[in-house]
């Protein structure tokens, strides 16, 4: 017996008693109900979340650069946050340099630049 379904699929068009089935991405019901209209996007918006200082220079110019994502659309997201870990990684590369200047190699006896052996 056919009833207008397919035993793999949704019903087709002149099942039951000949009616069409709704067609596909279509809400069933008059047009003009609530609903209907799909709302604008909103533009960027800032979340207002606090930060705190940590007290090092650097980490807290880099995080203070996460605030301009506020005001750019989120496609511009990216560029900011690569800037923030780049800023981030240069702090954290500065723990592990030895403090001050670095000196050159000393001389070799026979006044070449380099260790001697």
């Amino acid at each position: 017996m056919d009833d207008g379904t397919d035993e793999y699929g949704p019903p087709q068009a002149g099942g039951p008693a000949g009616q069409e089935a709704d067609p596909p991405g279509e809400a069933p019901g008059p047009p003009g109900e609530p609903g209907d209209e799909v709302p604008a996007p909103a533009g960027p918006a800032p979340l207002g979340l606090v930060r705190e200082e940590t007290g090092e220079p650097r980490v807290d110019a880099a995080l203070g650069r996460l605030g301009d994502v506020d005001h750019l659309a989120t496609d511009g997201h990216l560029t900011v946050y690569e800037d923030v870990h780049q800023g981030l990684r240069a702090a954290l590369d500065a723990l592990d340099a030895p403090p001050g200047p670095s000196a050159p190699p000393p001389a070799r006896p026979d006044g070449s630049a380099g260790r001697a052996h």
